[in-house]
């Protein structure tokens, strides 16, 4: 299925793309909390849209940096799920669903354990319910890692990922300039306060890497990266943080159909984020927009009530008979390059 993704006219500003989505307001779906106890002592904490049935499709939302079942994405993923008949299950970050967790660490891009745990959890409940999943922005990333390191062992059967981040450290560049600095300033502050809790919190104070007046001054990513991810999470510094982590070299060895979708205008994005054909397992179908924003994707309606393009494409490639379109020469397609 191919589908041209057109903004309208008030809408082909990236940044138009990317805040109004979040300043629109998408009506809350009923959903029960599931907490999972994961292995380390640790918990993530999984929102259901319903009860599922085995036997059911189950789709996964992995959110992105510092988001959760409030983030606009997710809200309106949850009613086209809902609509479309599927179990839908939104997991959570360790320490996004409103609660600290536990441990002294948090998550990260690269970070695909939870993930994984989440999904053993799902076929082991639930073994004969096929498992879709979507990953946004950091949470995209860490979908696609999942997929190439599990290769022919990932629990899904398809995947969608959407405006991930693939190489961090030019992805934390680009936010070092511009207008991208205003989203790079509202997430940090929202991590900053999170790491103080922490600090604060007796149990963990002497585990942590920096004090308060250190954290005060990690006003970029590549900074926080550094002295609070990478040592949080056993990397030797940020740049191996950002090298291990990074999703885009593993795309090369998906083998299960992925949707990966990007907007050339992605605000928190550059062009070295977008793969080569070489890079692109056959089992890739690549989206490359020249608008959208970053999670954006507004398709049209007006700015009191736009509509969007990316629940459909992911409805539709979840429901799609084809594993992936492919050129004559048998390598993936993709929707523009």
């Amino acid at each position: 299925m191919k589908t041209l993704f057109t903004p309208p006219w008030w809408a082909a500003s990236p940044h138009v793309q990317t805040i109004l989505p979040f300043l629109f307001k998408v009506a809350k779906p009923i959903t029960f909390r599931q907490r999972q106890e994961l292995p380390d002592g640790d918990f993530v904490d999984l929102d259901w849209l319903g009860q599922a049935q085995n036997g059911q499709p189950i789709l996964v939302i992995i959110h992105g940096l510092e988001g959760n079942t409030e983030s606009h994405y997710v809200r309106r993923m949850l009613i086209e799920a809902k609509k479309a008949k599927l179990a839908a299950v939104v997991h959570h970050h360790r320490g996004c669903s409103g609660e600290p967790n536990r441990l002294a660490r948090s998550y990260h891009s690269g970070d695909v354990n939870d993930l994984a745990y989440t999904l053993g959890q799902l076929k082991h409940y639930y073994p004969d319910s096929p498992l879709y999943a979507v990953g946004y922005s950091l949470g995209g990333n860490v979908l696609a890692k999942y997929q190439g390191s599990t290769q022919q062992h990932s629990l899904l059967e398809r995947a969608v990922v959407v405006s991930a981040p693939l190489t961090l450290g030019a992805c934390a560049k680009r936010l070092e300039s511009g207008f991208s600095t205003l989203y790079q300033r509202f997430l940090i502050k929202r991590l900053q306060q999170k790491m103080l809790d922490k600090i604060n919190t007796t149990d963990l104070t002497e585990q942590m890497p920096i004090t308060k007046e250190q954290l005060k001054m990690l006003n970029t990513f590549y900074l926080f990266d550094d002295k609070v991810t990478a040592p949080l999470h056993g990397f030797t510094d940020v740049n191996d943080y950002y090298q291990q982590a990074s999703g885009l070299g593993y795309l090369q060895y998906i083998t299960k159909p992925t949707l990966v979708i990007h907007a050339q205008d992605d605000p928190f994005m550059t062009a070295e984020v977008i793969p080569t054909q070489d890079q692109l397992s056959p089992m890739v179908e690549y989206e490359l927009h020249e608008f959208g924003g970053h999670v954006g994707f507004i398709a049209g309606g007006w700015p009191w009530k736009p509509h969007f393009y990316l629940e459909q494409r992911i409805i539709a490639f979840i429901f799609s008979e084809e594993n992936t379109l492919t050129e004559p020469d048998g390598s993936s397609s993709s929707l523009s390059h």
